[in-house]
């Protein structure tokens, strides 16, 4: 691959990372909702799903998925409704507590992680993207396998990176979240994000 090629690619997986899209919007929910850690944890949990994801496309999976609405639409379906679920779920635990009583026990690093893992690797219109977007930068006469890998690993790098500075960016808001009121109410705006980012997926298409 020539570098050239790479440095094209890394400054197209800059850009992507920095524009907010389901991924990151799940990532400031969690921070707001759960805090530093639970964030940083769905940052590793996307970088993962990005993993699976561009492995999958680059595998040929993307292929069919675009060629089967069928396929395209259950894999779609299957993030948006966790992404809903995890969002009322997020915001409805925060009417269940009374006032006075101590805040709800935050969202688990583990969910966090396993919850984005999930939802970025089931993304069928990211498996899709990737098929179309990393053959562009690859050189026909240069092994397919490996290119294939310095573009994954390149990608999910510069995507982690911009993930964990929105990461960072949200949840250095926690001192101003003490408060139970002020909390309860961070809490809605991160499970208001997740359901927005479930919404997005659903409206989702191929192409």
């Amino acid at each position: 691959m020539p570098f050239e090629n790479w440095i094209a690619f890394a400054a197209a997986s800059f850009v992507i990372g920095v524009i907010p899209g389901p991924g990151v919007t799940m990532i400031v929910g969690y921070a707001l909702a759960a805090g530093r850690r639970a964030a940083l944890f769905a940052v590793a949990g996307a970088a993962g799903g990005n993993f699976t994801a561009m492995s999958l496309s680059l595998a040929g999976v993307g292929a069919v998925l675009a060629a089967s609405a069928l396929a395209f639409t259950v894999l779609k379906w299957l993030g948006a409704l966790y992404l809903i679920g995890l969002g009322l779920y997020t915001i409805a635990r925060t009417f269940a507590a009374a006032p006075a009583a101590a805040p709800a026990k935050p969202i688990a690093a583990r969910t966090s992680f396993l919850g984005t893992l999930a939802v970025t690797a089931l993304n069928p219109k990211t498996i899709v993207f990737f098929m179309a977007f990393a053959p562009q930068f690859m050189a026909a006469d240069a092994p397919y396998a490996q290119q294939a890998a310095i573009l994954v690993a390149s990608f999910i790098a510069i995507t982690a990176s911009t993930d964990a500075v929105y990461a960072l960016l949200a949840s250095s808001f926690a001192p101003v979240l003490r408060g139970p009121r002020v909390r309860r109410w961070a809490e809605r705006a991160g499970g208001g994000a997740l359901l927005g980012a479930g919404l997005a997926t659903a409206a989702a298409r191929a192409s």
